[in-house]
């Protein structure tokens, strides 16, 4: 019999609920059980692709081809499996499908209503995410905070599912407890609001896990139990870490594992060595001290005046993983792509990293300071990994200042350019010129095979990869031979050599591009090869300044 865990939000948003979800899942896991998350996005989009990264964050797109939330990403990092397009669910495709099916009489003739068809609908996404995964355990994870218009039907749905079978359904709750700067107090009355407001939603939270700058103490444990209707030993610390990775850990501490087997009256089993093997990378990453210094260059970091890293977190998360992995501490800046197109000697700066990566990305702002810095790392001779569109800028850049095709751009800034190295895909023509943009790229897992003798073989050390892609533009094959001539190896190409996946520089210490999204498949315990070989080369480049600046002093 499957169970089902539901973690919503109170107080306010970005509050944790992502990460919370997946440690629980990860420290079930290390319990035995077999888990599969969910992540439902109240927002009318059907899925997350056509939304600004400084509005939501980054697409994380799934094997199958799915563009969903950053949460998804968590998941599959924390639990090391692959989740499923089954697992995201917005209002738009909940809407979307009851619409649908009332079109094509799949009602019999009933008078369709919000309530109870769009719960049913959720309640049937929840449930065949499950049977999918074969999971034991299905934790949900409700986007936004209790309280708002746009999770009514979510949390009308999860409570449908609990009035069937009580013993089946636990909730947790991710809230905020603020310590003010002139007061000195962890305040629990935002969270006591937030607990009523989902009691109004005929809930009540199972676990409180109370997020805060500190260790929620005894006094604040009492307050919440009286008010909030629980138990002292149900109300979880969950404080600020320095690292993601040791939420679970902290969880581990408080025994939120052995609540929720209670609560859901489920048979313990056999602890396995997953959460040692945590525990490992925990130690780790406070133990290493030793810096790797990299730089990415991109455009989606500014939100006002604060900068927004969530645009690149799996490129962050995969950083970390390789830069783990050879005991390295990264130290990551965050570069405006717009501050090299401004002042283009700024590019200078760049000399100060040990290696730089240029991420994806869509659209003209941006893209010449972008390129100013791929011509300063390839002349130079400094570490650089560029992701989809940073691959194809350093082929529009390869072209115009080693091949001398002096205007050469992409089709995405310039479609009456006579030079166009980076143009539409033949498939993608038709959907652009109907303003067909929803879920329609490249999208998912699909094959390339290596050329043997190059870097990215070393890397892989095998003949063919399969990698996740998201992007419409591909390197146009009329300029490949120049291009070849010149210089530039054509490292990975899809099976029926028709596409080009990876580009790279044979002479130069390490400069590959690819076409896909290496990144979301790097994993805490086993990091992505080419971030492994990226932050190999960086360590090595920086060991080689050293020395020179030893022998010039």
């Amino acid at each position: 019999m499957t169970k089902y865990i539901f973690v919503v939000g109170g107080v306010m948003s970005s509050v944790g609920k992502g990460i919370a979800t997946a440690s629980i899942a990860k420290l079930l896991e290390s319990r035995g059980y077999n888990l599969t998350c969910v992540k439902i996005d109240p927002y009318i989009n059907v899925d997350a692709g056509t939304m600004n990264p400084t509005e939501h964050g980054e697409v994380f797109v799934t094997e199958d081809g799915d563009e969903t939330d950053q949460d998804i990403g968590n998941y599959e990092r924390f639990l090391n499996k692959d989740i499923l397009s089954t697992n995201y669910i917005t209002t738009g495709r909940v809407y979307k499908t009851v619409i649908d099916n009332e079109r094509n009489l799949k009602y019999n003739g009933k008078c369709v209503e919000v309530v109870p068809h769009i719960p049913l609908e959720i309640i049937r996404r929840i449930k065949t995410a499950g049977k999918k995964a074969k999971a034991d355990i299905v934790i949900t994870e409700i986007g936004g905070t209790v309280g708002e218009y746009q999770n009514i039907l979510f949390l009308e749905a999860a409570r449908m599912m609990k009035l069937e079978k009580p013993d089946d359904v636990a909730f947790v709750m991710v809230s905020y407890l603020p310590i003010p700067n002139k007061v000195g107090e962890m305040k629990t009355k935002p969270t006591q609001s937030a607990v009523r407001t989902l009691n109004s939603s005929g809930i009540q939270p199972d676990i409180l896990l109370c997020r805060s700058e500190k260790v929620i103490d005894e006094k604040r444990k009492e307050k919440l139990s009286i008010f909030c209707n629980l138990s002292k030993n149900k109300i979880i610390a969950a404080p600020d870490v320095d690292s993601i990775y040791d939420v679970a850990l902290n969880f581990k501490k408080e025994n939120l594992d052995d609540r929720i087997i209670e609560i859901l009256k489920l048979k313990k089993r056999k602890e396995n060595d997953q959460l040692e093997k945590w525990r490992e990378l925990s130690e780790k990453i406070k133990k290493v001290k030793d810096e790797v210094k990299i730089g990415i260059v991109g455009k989606y970091f500014e939100t006002g005046d604060y900068v927004l890293t969530d645009s690149y977190i799996s490129v962050i998360e995969a950083i970390k993983h390789a830069s783990w992995a050879q005991n390295k501490k990264p130290i990551i800046s965050w570069i405006s792509s717009d501050e090299y197109e401004k002042n283009p000697d700024k590019v200078n700066e760049l000399s100060k990293y040990d290696g730089v990566i240029v991420p994806g990305g869509f659209g003209s702002r941006g893209i010449e300071g972008k390129i100013n810095a791929i011509k300063y790392l390839r002349e130079n001779n400094i570490p650089f990994l560029g992701l989809c569109y940073g691959m194809q800028l350093a082929i529009i850049e390869f072209a115009r200042n080693v091949a001398g095709i002096k205007d050469a751009t992409t089709e995405e800034i310039d479609p009456n350019s006579k030079n166009l190295v980076i143009h539409t895909m033949k498939e993608q023509r038709e959907k652009i010129n109907n303003s067909n943009y929803g879920g329609t790229m490249r999208l998912g897992a699909y094959p390339c095979k290596i050329k043997k003798d190059t870097k990215t073989y070393e890397a892989y050390c095998k003949d063919e990869i399969s990698e996740r892609h998201r992007h419409r533009y591909e390197f146009n094959n009329d300029y490949r031979k120049l291009l070849e001539k010149n210089g530039l190896v054509f490292a990975g190409t899809s099976p029926d050599n028709k596409l080009i996946e990876i580009i790279e520089i044979p002479n130069h210490k390490f400069f590959i591009g690819c076409q896909f999204h290496p990144e979301l498949k790097s994993r805490p315990l086993n990091p992505h090869p080419l971030f492994m070989s990226f932050i190999k080369a960086s360590i090595s480049n920086k060991y080689k300044v050293k020395e020179k600046a030893k022998i010039h002093s």
